[in-house]
């Protein structure tokens, strides 16, 4: 018995403000350890699934992302030691149905009995054993014909969740249930009342179901998205090992969620309990929760400090900025390098009002992180003035920037850990740390790092314009535009 998993992370968590953003979303970010959101749902689904059966095992991974996160994903696996199996980029977002129905369209083509597990890749499930089990129950009723979803125990009243409403009071045996209807996310005092009825279980969109299944119930329910997304399928071109669906058929898709397009229609559906911790971290009262308050409902993250606070996360993902509370009650403060927010705790959900509002303003910080991840690693402005930046850069072992000229700039590069090898027009040398290099305005040039370990230099820009779109690409070994 194999599983493919589906992980779907396109998403921008813009609730996670300001450490998750469009550029950077949440689950990349390692908000709860050392391993990324990301990271830990790719090793929750993989090996085996059920350890008393050899046999039984999870596929290689499935992931649908956009072109901006396919080089994270491949580095974040690799990490893990995960080889990743297809990775299809969407052109743009058109929400959940177009996604799944991607994968399963492609599954099917090589196995119409293929087994599929779709998961959003931004899920805490600390508990992976009791996971597995609840995939093992689901099992039966896949082979029954049946799509079967996954409902959380509550353990509040949350609003900011759907609900699954079950044709009955699931029993201990945690045995799958006939589901009776889809619940929107509801009031607080509905959700109170939810919560007391017993036969209410949070909607976590995370599916387990043949190919074939889903792939008829889009047939009956929603035959609108088979031919756009098809379509993407047949004229996809493969892009050094990733799978770009066709934008043309994909934006003829209609932006649905699987929820409203199928499931909700779908009488051949079945939910199974799962009754251990879970949560999809959709704000920052959820990592307060996770976290583990303590005895006066602290929690401190990275260089923050309380003082007499009570029900209150300080958080800084900043080496260089302390944070400290004094005599706080139910507040967040998360901190960055360019962005802190400060908010009641109540007010978690409406995080997302401020990225609006920052929009709104043109402020950088609404969807820009401070580092900027590239697939050859990343840099971060540490200065920015009129006619010059200072940026720190980091290259990967044996990872090379393009080979590229500015119209408007010239740079000054000095190493300061590692060796680069510098190409400046026809010359090409090795730079050591605590050396440097100039290269004048119109060179053309190629940074690259040629040792076993990460490669950090600092680059003084001084020109008319330092914008990121003053480059001529030449040669680039990840075939940027």
């Amino acid at each position: 018995m194999t599983i493919t998993p589906v992980l779907l992370c396109g998403g921008s968590g813009t609730r996670l403000w300001p450490l998750s953003r469009k550029s950077y979303p949440k689950q990349f970010v390692p908000l709860m350890g050392k391993e990324t959101l990301f990271q830990a749902s790719a090793k929750r689904l993989s090996g085996l699934f059920i350890e008393e059966q050899d046999e039984a095992c999870f596929a290689a991974p499935m992931v649908l992302t956009n072109s901006d996160f396919r080089f994270i994903v491949t580095e974040q696996l690799q990490a893990v030691g995960i080889d990743p199996g297809a990775i299809l980029i969407e052109p743009e977002g058109r929400n959940t149905a177009p996604a799944v129905l991607a994968a399963a369209l492609r599954a099917a083509a090589q196995d119409p009995d293929a087994i599929l597990l779709v998961a959003p890749s931004d899920h805490v499930v600390p508990d992976v054993a009791a996971f597995h089990a609840a995939i093992e129950r689901g099992l039966e009723a896949v082979r029954a014909g049946q799509l079967v979803t996954f409902g959380i125990q509550p353990s509040h009243a949350e609003t900011a969740y759907g609900y699954l409403e079950l044709a009955e009071t699931p029993d201990a045996s945690g045995n799958p249930v006939a589901l009776k209807r889809f619940v929107e996310k509801p009031d607080a005092t509905r959700a109170a009342e939810m919560l007391a009825a017993g036969n209410f279980k949070w909607n976590a969109g995370i599916f387990l179901f043949a190919a074939k299944d889903i792939l008829a119930a889009f047939q009956t329910h929603a035959p609108t998205l088979i031919a756009p997304v098809q379509a993407a399928l047949d004229a996809a071109e493969v892009d050094l090992g990733f799978l770009r669906l066709a934008p043309s058929p994909w934006g003829e898709a209609e932006d649905i969620s699987i929820d409203y397009a199928v499931m909700e229609k779908a009488e051949n559906l079945s939910v199974v309990p799962f009754d251990a911790a879970w949560s999809d971290l959709g704000g920052w009262d959820a990592v307060w929760r996770e976290a583990g308050p303590d005895a006066d409902g602290v929690v401190t993250t990275g260089e923050a400090t309380a003082i007499d606070c009570k029900d209150t996360l300080l958080r800084s993902d900043s080496e260089r900025l302390e944070v400290v509370g004094i005599g706080l009650e139910n507040i967040m403060a998360v901190a960055m390098n360019d962005a802190v927010l400060v908010a009641d705790m109540s007010r978690a959900q409406d995080v997302k009002k401020a990225v609006t509002a920052l929009k709104a303003k043109g402020s950088a910080q609404a969807t820009t992180f401070p580092k900027d991840h590239r697939p050859w690693g990343w840099f971060e402005s540490l200065v920015v003035g009129e006619r010059f930046q200072v940026k720190r850069i980091m290259v990967h072992p044996g990872a090379s920037l393009s080979l590229q000229s500015h119209f408007h700039r010239s740079e000054h590069w000095i190493v300061v850990e590692g060796t680069a090898r510098v190409t400046v027009d026809d010359e090409v040398k090795l730079v050591t740390e605590n050396e440097s290099v100039y290269l004048p305005l119109g060179c053309v040039h190629r940074m690259e790092n040629p040792g076993k370990v990460p490669m950090v230099l600092i680059e003084v820009q001084t020109g008319a314009y330092v914008g990121e779109d003053d480059i001529v690409r030449y040669e680039d070994v990840y075939a940027r535009g």
